[in-house]
């Protein structure tokens, strides 16, 4: 784990030249855009199908929506809407094209970015690709609402991208294992992310009974609470629904299939409960580019 924690304090330490930053006559200037990260401690506890439905109920009430699934290694989030990108993160870090060329429009009202299969880790950029990197990310700042589909477990690519957030969702279930990751996931968040700003939330997926998922979330809440002195939002539970294996065989996403499904009804209320909160900081992609590179 230590070198991933000195990689993620390489990014974290380096600062943005001057060719980085916006131009203070930017129309996008002051335009807020909500950065949420979706983590999960385990593979399989049904991340990329949480992201991908949040941001397609967060569509639903006029928001625009792009998802990027961060998965530098193995990227689906194109898998799950049955999409097959030509171009992906990999052509941009490798400036053979821009991100206005690989976004991808979808028939759900959503955008999508393509993760960079085979692309191990965004530490390893030069300063050119990084520069260029960050000069594209700056595109995405039209969007009201950026979902980042982080690679499941922990690396340094999760953790930066966790830190730059607005919001950090870590997804759970009630099965031990992923309760126990899901808590080793915060443990590691609060203890190699220096000066932590973000709004960490938990959601535990597949519940057979809301009682269930309030008890698991109590459980991680108060042991992040008791020994890292830490704050963890329960923003809410999603039902154990069939419709859900259903819709991924399908790779059409749930809330699309069956919009009054118990699952369904569940990802809206989360975005409910994320709206209610209020997020700090620079308005805007510029703060989530700053800390995901380095401060000022």
């Amino acid at each position: 784990m230590e070198d991933q924690a000195q990689a993620l304090r390489e990014i974290m330490g380096k600062r943005p030249p001057a060719s980085e930053k916006r131009d203070a006559a930017s129309p996008e200037r002051g335009k807020k855009t909500r950065i949420i990260a979706v983590a999960s401690g385990k593979g399989g506890v049904g991340k990329t199908n949480v992201s991908v439905n949040l941001a397609i109920a967060y569509a639903k009430t006029g928001k625009k929506v792009i998802v990027m699934d961060a998965d530098l290694g193995l990227a689906n989030v194109n898998v799950m809407l049955n999409m097959i990108p030509k171009y992906n993160l990999y052509h941009v870090i490798r400036k053979q094209k821009t991100m206005r060329e690989i976004i991808l429009d979808t028939e759900y009202g959503i955008q999508i970015v393509a993760g960079a299969s085979g692309f191990s880790k965004i530490a390893n950029l030069t300063d050119e690709e990084r520069r260029s990197f960050i000069g594209e990310l700056y595109t995405l700042s039209q969007a009201d609402i950026i979902i980042i589909d982080t690679a499941a477990g922990v690396s340094a690519n999760v953790l930066g991208f966790v830190a730059a957030a607005d919001d950090a969702i870590i997804v759970t279930t009630p099965e031990p294992t992923a309760i126990t990751d899901a808590y080793g996931i915060i443990k590691i968040i609060a203890t190699e992310i220096d000066n932590l700003n973000i709004g960490l939330k938990l959601v535990v997926n597949r519940v057979r009974t809301v009682t269930e998922g309030r008890r698991v979330a109590e459980r991680i809440i108060n042991i992040s609470s008791q020994f890292l002195n830490l704050k963890v939002e329960y923003l809410g539970c999603i039902y154990d629904d069939p419709i859900v294996p259903a819709s991924v065989l399908r790779q059409k996403p749930f809330i699309v299939q069956d919009p009054r499904s118990k699952a369904a009804i569940s990802v809206a209320h989360l975005v409910g409960r994320i709206e209610k909160t209020d997020f700090a900081g620079d308005p805007g992609i510029g703060r989530f580019i700053k800390k995901l590179f380095g401060k000022d």
